[in-house]
């Protein structure tokens, strides 16, 4: 298996970002056919990126179109990721063209289009499955906040905290100024405990702007990254968790900015459309030059 892994051609791109110093870099191996489950784990954790995707051709048609991808952090695989979905939909629009890709993931199935836009650019929009909300308990939050150190006090009523779904779970936590949410210092192994109890993914940090406009952040301890500039998994959630809550009305378009206090600035657009339970996320990616 290791001479497959050092032939494996692993492209590189950065998600939610036309500039290469922005957005979240995501690995994508468009042929992983032969490759067992230690083999891309081990090639995620070479690549180092918070997330990579495996493809193979799926079960009903071309691999072109309809694929199979699993996503691996550099210590786990994930039921699904946003902004690796982002990359490889755009990597294989560059080499089948414009239109729509079927992606079978561990989540479910996951439509993904992908079009030019008006500078030219490859601009994909991924389609969640459908999301889901549950409460929180107080003992859990509690936990949480802890690790965060982040108290109560500094919290935002108006968006309470809950765990959404829209292929993997997240904690959706929110700050009630940016000053709160741009300091964060939180315990690595605390929060990832925490996490790993509850099986969440990320902890989605939220600051509202304006009723459609919010600054996000996302720890990552379960995946052994401390934090993502770009979670589209997340923002498909957190989509899905303000309509369930009516903090937005059943048409929306919402614009997330991420990765700014890492200095990998990211712009995620969240579509919410009337008799569609699915959340829709678009953004385009970059590809990136090793080295």
């Amino acid at each position: 298996m290791a001479a497959r892994d050092t032939a494996t051609e692993v492209l590189r791109y950065t998600a939610f970002s036309a500039d290469p110093a922005g957005g979240n870099p995501a690995g994508v191996v468009l042929d992983a056919r032969g490759l067992d489950d230690a083999a891309m784990q081990r090639i995620a954790a070479g690549i180092g990126y918070s997330e990579t995707a495996f493809v193979t051709p799926g079960p009903t048609c071309s691999a072109e179109r309809d694929v199979t991808v699993r996503y691996f952090s550099p210590v786990a695989e994930v039921p699904f990721c946003g902004h690796a979905t982002i990359a490889t939909a755009v990597a294989l629009a560059e080499r089948a063209g414009e239109g729509t890709f079927t992606f079978a993931t561990r989540a479910g199935e996951v439509p993904v289009s992908v079009v030019r836009d008006a500078s030219g650019a490859l601009y994909a929009t991924l389609s969640s499955v459908d999301p889901y909300v549950e409460p929180i308990a107080p003992a859990d939050l509690a936990e949480a906040l802890a690790a965060l150190r982040w108290p109560v006090s500094d919290l935002d009523p108006a968006l309470p905290s809950r765990v959404a779904y829209a292929g993997a779970r997240h904690l959706v936590v929110a700050a009630a100024t940016r000053e709160r949410l741009a300091d964060l210092d939180y315990d690595f192994a605390r929060l990832a405990a925490v996490m790993t109890r509850l099986g969440l993914t990320t902890v989605q940090l939220v600051w509202r702007e304006s009723p459609e406009v919010f600054h996000v952040r996302n720890p990552f301890p379960v995946g052994g990254v401390v934090e993502d500039p770009a979670t589209g998994a997340a923002a498909a959630a957190f989509g899905g968790y303000l309509r369930t809550l009516g903090l937005v009305g059943t048409d929306a378009s919402l614009t997330l900015f991420q990765g700014a206090d890492l200095g990998r600035p990211s712009r995620l657009t969240v579509e919410l459309r009337p008799s569609d339970p699915r959340v829709h996320v678009s953004g385009t990616a970059t590809r990136l030059t090793p080295g």
